[in-house]
């Protein structure tokens, strides 16, 4: 593969939302705009309307659907959807031309996925059809309604404001041809010329491998990552609402927080661990692969470089980032486990049947603690299930925090004892602690209410105490 000069760069939902006031600074750029391929994620709150909200669960259509019998509560929530696209798209377009032309893309792709459910719904009706087998299919078309409306107006409105702009459709919306991922964007951008247009592409692709059932909500970023491999791109980049920093400015304060610049995909790879997605691991897989680096950026500030994510190891140890996540503590605890095999496997099957992910685990001679990040009602199946393998273990879920110390390298800083200290003269109690011998990260867990409290008395001991001056390296 040749290396090109072209950069693919991909826009995240809540930034899609705002894609009209990047329009001058971020796509209408001093000097050549073109050399750059686009991939956009839906406007934001638009796949959680058509799947089911990312955090709390709320059903959209797709979760509708799979629980309906006969009735069109989903019917309702498609139209809800529409209706949000439409909003989205009118604070974006200005001219009644383009809105015309945007409503009627929404109507038609809106329409076209009511009648396949209806048809199947009614297919499903008759005994020797299962809708279960359908459901991935489905929450793949719902999927892609989203990035499709939201590349479809970005073209729109870039061809509006003089750009040569090309809508790049990897949905497979009515297509009966059959791809795997690699062929989808080799056909898609077959005849595309990055030189001289700009094209956008839809962050969802239809292919035979299936992106939701590998991915779910990640498949966007492996689109963009697929993308950058297949074309070679220099450099991957992802605009975001935020700079990668050293904390939640929200938390520490605006003065406390200091802006990454260079990291590598070892922390990556953590901050997607603590659930702050720099990159989905399977794209990060893959650029790290292609020898692509990866560079995030504030869109909203088009002049500061951002933060470089690629292999280069840290010049000297350094706490890099403080985060938190709230989890479930699942203890598992049996007199007999000791000296016997297969409890964790049993633990592990169990969570993957219930598609809880894990974020840290411990154990001893007779307990298995496992962190999750999943709703309450998921762990309480797992737990029940669990009391039918293990009738006499004793099971425990408690509502905690993992606020995780995140570097490069951070060999020889004492992060464990100094951070004990730390949340000790904070008044924060302390439930666990560990740090694994890769140095890479230590996690501290607190009572979830105390989260907040423990990342602010871990960023003033570890990062600002050490020294801003040392996270630019």
């Amino acid at each position: 593969m040749t290396k090109q000069t072209h950069t693919v760069e991909k826009i995240g939902g809540t930034s899609m939302s705002r894609v009209d006031e990047l329009r001058e600074t971020l796509f209408i750029r001093q000097g050549d705009p073109y050399g750059r391929i686009f991939v956009v994620s839906a406007f934001g709150g638009i796949t959680n309307l058509l799947l089911e909200h990312k955090t709390s669960g709320e059903p959209g259509v797709y979760a509708l659907f799979s629980n309906a019998d006969n009735d069109h509560g989903w019917s309702d929530a498609l139209t809800r959807a529409a209706g949000a696209m439409g909003k989205a798209h009118a604070g974006v377009l200005g001219h009644p031309a383009d809105l015309s032309a945007a409503d009627d893309f929404v109507r038609e792709r809106i329409e076209g996925a009511r009648s396949c459910l209806i048809d199947l719904q009614r297919l499903c009706s008759y005994g020797h059809f299962r809708l279960s087998s359908h459901m991935l299919v489905i929450r793949e078309l719902l999927s892609g309604l989203g990035e499709a409306h939201a590349a479809f107006v970005t073209a729109v409105m870039l061809r509006r404001a003089g750009l040569d702009a090309r809508f790049v459709d990897l949905s497979g919306w009515r297509d009966e041809g059959q791809y795997t991922l690699e062929e989808r964007i080799r056909q898609g951008l077959s005849d595309v010329d990055a030189a001289c247009e700009m094209p956008i592409v839809t962050g969802y692709a239809q292919c035979t491998e299936g992106l939701m059932k590998a991915f779910d909500r990640g498949y966007s970023e492996v689109t963009f990552s697929k993308v950058a491999a297949l074309t070679g791109a220099a450099e991957a980049i992802i605009h975001k609402e935020f700079h990668l920093s050293s904390a939640d400015p929200k938390l520490v304060g605006e003065n406390a927080v200091v802006k990454l610049g260079h990291t590598n995909y070892d922390v990556a790879d953590q901050l997607s661990n603590m659930g702050m997605e720099a990159v989905h691991p399977k794209a990060a897989k893959m650029l790290r692969q292609a020898g692509i680096p990866l560079r995030v950026t504030n869109a909203f500030e088009p002049e500061d470089p951002g933060t470089l994510i690629d292999d280069t190891p840290a010049q000297t140890p350094r706490v890099e980032m403080i985060t938190g996540l709230g989890v479930y503590a699942l203890e598992l605890f049996e007199q007999d486990m000791v000296g016997v095999k297969g409890y964790d496997t049993a633990i592990l099957e169990v969570l993957t049947r219930h598609n809880v992910r894990i974020v840290a685990k411990t154990s001893n001679a007779n307990t298995i603690t496992h962190y999750l990040d999943a709703p309450l009602k998921s762990v309480r199946r797992v737990e029940r299930d669990l009391e039918r393998i293990y009738p006499t273990a004793t099971l425990n879920a408690r509502n905690l925090a993992v606020v995780s110390a995140i570097g490069r390298d951070l060999g020889g800083l004492k992060v464990l004892s100094r951070g004990l200290a730390a949340l000790e003269d904070a008044g924060v109690e302390l439930v666990a602690a560990q740090q694994t011998t890769r140095t890479v990260d230590a996690q501290f867990v607190v009572p979830r209410d105390r989260m907040n409290a423990a990342i602010r008395a871990l960023h003033t001991a570890l990062v600002e105490r050490t020294g801003k001056g040392a996270l630019a390296a």
